[in-house]
């Protein structure tokens, strides 16, 4: 992991207009993109994978054009880079199950081609509106999902990020994946972890 003040200073100077920590950004934020792109990857089934380097640059490019944020420091950076990439691939599953029913979708450079098995395609679109509800019924909670989740923080960081507790967010951890697991009619844990 970089440094975390570091990050966060190289995110207030590229707020500031510097074009130079641009660049410098992206060189230490990389690594941590590609970790979390790789989280994602893992719950795709073997040989149906978008490449991880076209997920994170394809984030990446979106997170330097979010004009508006208000970048508070690097745990922040990582929430919202987590939320992008939850967003392209659903987009890319939604193509993916248009294209399938005849959208007319064009066929896109296997760097940039998301080649998934139907059924993910499927899972994740429901995990997707799932979430949607969730968020609805419970936006903390669902924040909760989108940090941990998919942007694989830690319980202190998701406080940090959030302004609450960590116990605070290992009850909404706790509550949104038993939720979560019952609308997607998934069998409950058994172990009764809450990492």
């Amino acid at each position: 992991m970089e440094d975390s003040g570091a990050i966060t200073v190289l995110l207030q100077r590229f707020q500031e207009g510097d074009d130079v920590a641009q660049n410098e950004l992206m060189q230490a934020v990389q690594g941590e993109l590609r970790v979390i792109a790789s989280r994602y990857m893992r719950r795709e089934k073997v040989g149906h994978t978008l490449q991880t380097t076209a997920l994170v640059n394809e984030a990446y490019l979106k997170l330097v054009n979010v004009k508006t944020a208000s970048w508070q420091d690097r745990a922040h950076f990582f929430a919202v880079a987590a939320q992008i990439m939850r967003r392209i691939l659903v987009d890319h599953a939604r193509q993916h199950i248009a294209g399938k029913r005849g959208g007319g979708m064009e066929a896109l450079p296997l760097n940039e081609a998301l080649v998934f098995a139907p059924e993910k395609s499927g899972q994740l679109i429901e995990l997707d509106e799932a979430l949607k509800l969730l968020e609805q019924r419970d936006p903390r909670a669902g924040q909760v999902i989108e940090l941990r989740f998919f942007g694989g923080l830690s319980v202190e960081e998701s406080a940090e990020v959030m302004k609450v507790s960590p116990r605070t967010v290992r009850r909404e951890w706790t509550f949104a994946r038993a939720w979560l697991r019952e609308q997607l009619g998934l069998q409950p844990e058994q172990d009764g972890s809450d990492a």
